[in-house]
């Protein structure tokens, strides 16, 4: 897979905002360094843009999906529109196929977004973002600071570049041939 993508599929947790595990509290929302001049960036190149997200925590009863709706929207309201929201509400045992590393929601948000996973780029923080993107046919850019503590997924990250930063995979996907 070559050239430029046509979307942008981001993680959401660690990704897009600072991780606070199974948040239902949307004052507790603070966007990663350099979120909104990334988003800005592929809005001004004209790159689709959607979320992909595991949220356990409506399985495992700690948070329910009007909180993470609550949560979504506040994180809009931070950085701007973000496209369609797929959100996998399930557990790591319930045997979905939305959960990742599982394809779902790429397959879901490239079919809402009206492109082919291939012309897609998933940006997540952890190796099961990089199985996920594998799993779909897309592309994908692990964004972490440190090397991935994930050794059961050396193979798949592996096959991505991992960079730093939102802006630094940003400026990689936008420069891709």
């Amino acid at each position: 897979m070559t050239g430029r993508p046509r979307a942008v599929l981001f993680d959401r947790d660690d990704t897009l905002v600072d991780d606070v595990p199974y948040n239902g509290d949307p004052a507790l929302v603070r966007p990663r360094p350099g979120a909104r001049e990334a988003l800005q960036t592929l809005r001004a190149a004209g790159l689709l843009t959607a979320v992909v997200t595991n949220q356990s925590g409506v399985a495992r009863g700690l948070l329910t999906m009007e909180q993470v709706n609550q949560v979504n929207a506040r994180i809009e309201h931070l950085l701007g529109p973000l496209g369609p929201w797929c959100i996998c509400p399930h557990g790591p045992y319930d045997g979905c196929g939305c959960r990742k590393p599982e394809p779902g929601l790429i397959l879901n948000a490239a079919a809402q977004l009206g492109v082919s996973p291939s012309d897609c780029v998933v940006l997540g923080d952890r190796p099961k973002d990089m199985e996920a993107a594998l799993n779909a046919g897309a592309r994908g850019i692990l964004v972490s600071p440190a090397p991935p503590a994930d050794h059961r997924s050396e193979v798949q990250t592996a096959l991505y570049p991992q960079v730093h930063s939102l802006l630094e995979a940003v400026d990689m996907l936008l420069h891709w041939q």
